[in-house]
């Protein structure tokens, strides 16, 4: 910059251009701007601007300022301000934040951030908003804070919608926002949005940060998931989760927030007149760059889902030659139109899969999409948001399948491209033709001598003998990641008799499985029966789960209330000692655990009118040991 007023001036104008929903630039280049003005010029009033100016007729002040984050791209200095102190992280919403106060139970004002001391009157909006309870059960005066956004599917639908009613297409998921906020008509639209708690405020004593979100929940907010962090492991472990998710999931986030989760250290360190000391958001490096589509490319998962990916012209984004960008879906293809000989802008953010962001020039090529799969050239079907091949034998469905089994169950050297071989020479058709592969067939392959065939027959007879846990998740069951499926063998289900005789009503028992989720599950694993009963007569030996000789074994526990550590540790530590966690009190639990026996909480109460053991943390730890 020529001079300091030059840089205030540019920092000012993508400021307000951001809180419009218009961005011109990303927010990597923004915080360089502001880093440049912090080491020029650190008291600049501009770096004391939080959020963006309001009209003087919806103003409404905040009761406490609403202030922005401080943040780190380094993982040493987020560790470094942590000093060995708990803290609790959950993502950063890419959406407009909002604060809502409700009085004697009703919500009587919902308003922007604004500029943080001052935002904008937008009750009425957010009336149309369904994850915005309008009523909670709290007589007192609070205020609940968190991130209104729009979710991919959503954005799609709205798309949809507002083209039909004659208004403009939006542009991006994450403008969409700002426009409908600041919209004088067709506040209905609204509707498409969400809504997700992450602070209160609040008269209550209230101990940590995560007694905050369970507060929330109660009320009946969405919130999002948080982990507590002890240690720079699962601080590692979280943003690489949040890496996956940037790239996968269904709504946007630009980071991650961490916050000391005992409340006495906010008290204690702060604020400055920008940003609270208690807080660091962890933001990741992206660059993004112009390039041209060459070709778009349909792939054919092994669920039927037909997936984009385009073939660009190669450019070096974050050290890396990018060629090949994900497209996500079927939506976000018809929403931009995208077409080879479009200029489009891609974004690599933390090393992640590069990302399509927006259309810069649209070429005038006609745009197409597949109405035929490209595998077997059946008709595809329109399910939402994505195209689907519903032919059950089709080449793509049936090798993503197996390849899926080949990787879960273990079965080295056997390669996709040996695989599809195997699948042309009609040697392999389904999973249970790989048990009845010989040697002299394998030698028929491409560069398959001796002692390959012989490394490959002895990888598929070695997969035989297998724990249960990963045979079901190599099956390719509905929702049946390995996680899940360790879920559903640690409740008891840990034969295939047991499995057989699985209802969705007793699944619904297990931890993390809802109606929808359990239908799905039970329903997929009924429909592999056959394949079951054939890799079974090959000789299948499931191990069981080992079974453990304590005081709770077989017992059903539910857990309810904060705990002392992470409640996945605690629900390990009862499942090694061989009891089965539920999510829900009924007849059948055996013990409720619980820290906190006045609480009045709605398990508590059920258990105590079942007069069901009801038993602290530690009297349970001390039972196992």
């Amino acid at each position: 910059m020529k001079n300091i007023e030059e840089l205030e001036k540019l920092i000012k104008h993508h400021k307000v251009l951001y809180y419009q929903g218009r961005a011109e630039i990303a927010d990597h280049e923004y915080d360089k701007l502001e880093d440049e003005l912090k080491e020029r010029s650190p008291n600049s009033a501009i770096l004391k601007v939080v959020g963006s100016l309001v009209k003087s007729e919806a103003k409404v002040k905040h009761d406490e300022k609403m202030l922005s984050l401080s943040k780190t791209y380094i993982l040493d200095e987020l560790v470094s301000w942590m000093e060995e102190r708990p803290v609790l992280s959950m993502y950063k919403i890419d959406g407009m934040s909002c604060s809502i106060i409700y009085e004697n139970g009703k919500m009587v004002l919902a308003k922007t951030r604004g500029d943080g001391s001052f935002g904008e009157n937008i009750t009425q909006k957010t009336l149309w908003i369904n994850s915005i309870p309008k009523n909670i059960n709290s007589p007192e005066r609070i205020e609940v804070r968190g991130e209104i956004f729009c979710e991919e599917a959503s954005f799609f639908h709205l798309s949809d919608e507002m083209v039909a009613l004659g208004l403009d297409k939006p542009t991006s998921q994450r403008n969409i926002v700002a426009g409908l906020i600041s919209r004088k008509d067709h506040l209905e639209l609204s509707r498409n949005l969400t809504f997700k708690a992450f602070e209160l405020i609040t008269n209550e004593h209230l101990k940590t940060e995560e007694a905050k979100i369970k507060k929330l929940i109660s009320y009946g907010f969405k919130t999002l998931d948080y982990t507590i962090h002890k240690n720079r492991k699962t601080i590692e472990d979280v943003i690489d989760t949040a890496k996956e998710f940037m790239a996968e999931g269904n709504f946007l986030i630009d980071g991650i927030v961490f916050s000391y989760n005992d409340l006495k250290w906010h008290r204690e360190l702060g604020e400055t007149a920008h940003h609270p000391r208690y807080k660091m958001a962890f933001k990741f490096q992206g660059e993004s760059k112009p390039t041209k589509i060459n070709e778009i490319i349909w792939g054919v998962s092994r669920n039927g889902i037909l997936t984009p990916v385009a073939n660009v012209e190669p450019v070096e984004i974050s050290g890396a030659t990018i060629s090949r960008v994900t497209l996500h879906n079927f939506g976000l293809v018809r929403q931009y139109e995208l077409k080879s000989g479009d200029t489009i802008e891609i974004i690599r953010s933390g090393e992640v899969i590069p990302k399509f962001l927006s259309v810069i020039e649209a070429s005038e090529n006609e745009f197409v999409i597949p109405t035929n799969c490209p595998s077997c050239d059946k008709m595809v079907a329109t399910e939402d948001i994505r195209l689907v091949c519903k032919n059950e034998k089709c080449p793509a469905i049936v090798k993503e399948g197996i390849l899926n089994y080949i990787q879960k169950i273990g079965i080295d050297d056997l390669s996709s491209k040996r695989l599809e071989e195997l699948i042309k020479a009609k040697l392999v058709t389904n999973i249970s033709d790989l048990y009845e592969l010989t040697h002299e067939q394998l030698l028929t392959l491409d560069k398959v001598k001796e002692k390959l065939a012989t490394k490959l027959i002895s990888a598929i007879e070695n997969s035989k003998s297998v724990d249960l846990i990963t045979f079901l998740s190599a099956l390719g069951i509905s929702g049946g990641a390995y996680n899940k499926c360790e879920k559903v063998v640690f409740a008891g289900f840990d034969t295939l008799e047991k499995l057989n005789a699985i209802t969705a009503e007793k699944l619904m028992e297990v931890d993390g499985f809802a109606e929808r989720s359990s239908t799905e599950f039970v329903t997929s694993l009924k429909s592999k029966d056959g394949l079951i009963v054939k890799l079974e007569s090959f000789g299948f030996n499931f191990k069981e789960v080992e079974k453990i000789d304590s005081i709770i074994s077989g017992k059903k526990i539910c857990i309810t209330g904060s705990l002392s550590e992470k409640r996945s540790v605690i629900e390990s530590k009862i499942r090694d000692a061989g009891g089965v966690v539920v999510t829900s009190v009924s007849k059948n639990t055996d013990i409720l655990l619980t820290n906190d026996q006045s609480s009045g909480s709605s398990k508590l109460k059920k258990a105590q009118s079942l007069e069901i053991s009801i038993v602290t943390e530690k009297e349970l730890m001390d039972k196992i040991s």
